[in-house]
């Protein structure tokens, strides 16, 4: 299958760190399947992409939330887990039984309560609103 996102999520690096993006800024499909390895069950293509672009940039990986290392994702709930905030009071996922589709809606679990709600937009919509929000209200507040 066709690169879907690569291209995109690779765009953020120049757009919101000032740097052109390097291939350091991403996982190398062999470091990635490594990481991938010990899991038994597939990610979707989307989150794939996203590691392949920028999984080894701190910047972007540790914006605000913090975006889990490949190796780190695990299935809880019935949900696969990908991103926490920094209080740990919430953490997003994809439903299991949604890991084949390539760009899968994304769930907030309030860990306090235990209960999932959609974001109502999938992988993508969510990552580039995340980090419009995360680096231009941070402009924002500078100006």
């Amino acid at each position: 299958m066709a690169n879907m996102f690569l291209e995109k999520f690779r765009a953020l690096v120049p757009k919101y760190l000032d740097d052109e993006w390097q291939a350091e800024d991403g996982l190398a499909v062999e470091e990635l399947d490594e990481l991938l390895g010990d899991h038994n069950f597939d990610i979707p293509l989307v989150l794939l992409e996203f590691y392949s672009a920028l999984g080894g940039c701190e910047d972007i990986m540790e914006a605000y939330y913090y975006f889990w290392d490949p190796d780190e994702l695990e299935i809880e709930d019935g949900y696969l887990l990908f991103l926490e905030d920094e209080d740990e009071d919430y953490t997003w996922g994809f439903r299991k039984d949604q890991l084949d589709v390539p760009d899968p809606i994304v769930w907030r679990r309030n860990n306090a309560r235990g209960t999932w709600q959609s974001e109502e937009g999938t992988f993508s919509e969510f990552v580039f609103d995340h980090f419009e929000w995360v680096f231009e209200d941070e402009d924002a507040e500078e100006s």
